[in-house]
């Protein structure tokens, strides 16, 4: 189809012409980080624990008064637990994925205190039977051993503890020793005394974890027992008896309370923990995603809009059309190819600004850039959306009689 014409009629509506090309250009900047934002949180969401959150469930006891030996009931509290019929394993540690805090720690390969630490690391504490409660795999190495451990207790009390051995995250060893394998190394973590990594896990997230495999996924692990006191209790069981497990627990924990003053003040089973630490993002989601949808629907209906408008004004052109022989089907076209061109200036000025935007995030937000193929992705929605929503008007010009357009 020969173009000029089109040219010709659009240079005589510019302003109509310009506006809808500012909607589409706007609606495709919007919506193309839009896009981006929301596969960056779906995946955020949907992300692997590595860890089996269908059959851990959490629990944390707090005393009404300081307890004269809490390590005892510790111990006691994770025999009690370890007894309920279905439970595989069950752990005291200070920390679990999807918490509300987080504890973390400088690491160090220079002896030197005053050293720079190359990573921060979370600082996961927990007792033994950890690497089955946890459902993790170790890439190399081994498990503590039983005198590796420590009670917190006693490393709160030393000036410079003394903490054998930690385990690392597959992210921190390569941190820390790229290229290298990390096991028996040295590392210092706490004080002067060093601490001998003895194995490497493939998977471990930290307590909030973020998107990527950058610093904020670095952790480790140390041979350290917390108390009930300040740890939290993890026990695992079959995903079918979760919930008559976390029942049972509770009664647990309370019958091993003889002569203390508690109360099981938390008790979630991890799934649950997850869904609402990526409430927001769920959130998120939806929210972006009425926003684009409400975009493309504002812009559909400027399409449809100025269409319908512009076939009221070519009423005679058009019957003059149709008398000199064109078809329906050319009058149709005619249409669609004007508003493919008024579309396709829009996208690319809207890419432009796209990435424009994304850079603004990038630099204010620390936002990842926009990747180039969400950019074609919005175009052809924005193509697709053009046509569809042109298509009714320019049916309704292509369907009329010569004679009666010409009297108009």
């Amino acid at each position: 189809m020969d173009i000029l014409p089109i040219l010709s009629t659009l240079k005589r509506h510019k302003t109509a012409a310009g506006l809808i090309v500012l909607q589409i250009a706007l609606t495709c900047a919007i919506v193309c980080n839009a896009l981006f934002l929301i596969s960056q949180r779906i995946a955020t969401i949907n992300a692997p624990s590595y860890m089996p959150d269908d059959e851990l469930i959490v629990l944390v006891a707090s005393g009404m008064r300081k307890a004269e030996n809490p390590d005892a009931q510790t111990q006691a509290d994770l025999a009690a637990l370890r007894a309920i019929p279905g439970v595989k394993s069950a752990v005291i540690t200070n920390q679990m994925p999807f918490g509300e805090s987080s504890s973390n720690s400088g690491v160090r390969i220079d002896p030197d205190e005053n050293a720079r630490a190359l990573a921060v690391a979370s600082d996961y504490q927990p007792s033994e039977n950890w690497l089955q409660t946890f459902g993790l795999k170790l890439k190399e190495g081994r498990d503590f051993t039983p005198e590796e451990y420590v009670n917190d207790s006693v490393v709160e009390t030393q000036d410079d503890p003394v903490v054998p051995a930690v385990i690392l995250n597959a992210n921190l060893a390569r941190r820390l020793f790229p290229n290298e394998s990390a096991l028996g190394k040295q590392l210092y973590i706490y004080g002067k005394r060093p601490q001998r990594v003895v194995g490497v896990l493939e998977h471990l997230i930290p307590p909030s974890p973020q998107p990527g495999d950058g610093a904020s996924q670095y952790a480790m692990i140390m041979p350290i027992r917390p108390s009930y006191r300040d740890g939290y209790y993890m026990v695992r069981s079959d995903a079918a008896q979760r919930d008559a497990v976390l029942k049972a627990a509770v009664d647990a924990l309370d019958k091993s309370s003889a002569g203390v003053k508690r109360v099981v003040r938390f008790q979630k089973p991890l799934a649950d923990m997850r869904r609402a630490y990526y409430r927001q993002d769920r959130s998120m989601v939806w929210l972006l995603g009425g926003v684009c949808i409400g975009l493309l629907v504002v812009t559909a209906f400027g399409i449809v809009g100025l269409a319908s408008f512009w076939v009221q004004q070519r009423t005679r052109m058009i019957g003059t059309r149709r008398a000199l022989g064109a078809t329906r089907g050319q009058i149709l076209r005619y249409f669609q190819t004007e508003n493919f061109m008024l579309s396709t200036l829009g996208i690319v000025l809207g890419m432009a600004a796209a990435y424009a935007i994304s850079a603004a995030l990038m630099r204010q937000y620390e936002l990842p850039l926009l990747p180039l193929m969400y950019l074609p992705i919005g175009a052809l929605i924005l193509w697709s959306l053009g046509q569809i929503a042109v298509w009714g008007p320019a049916r309704r010009a292509a369907a009329l009689p010569p004679v009666a357009a010409l009297r108009s």
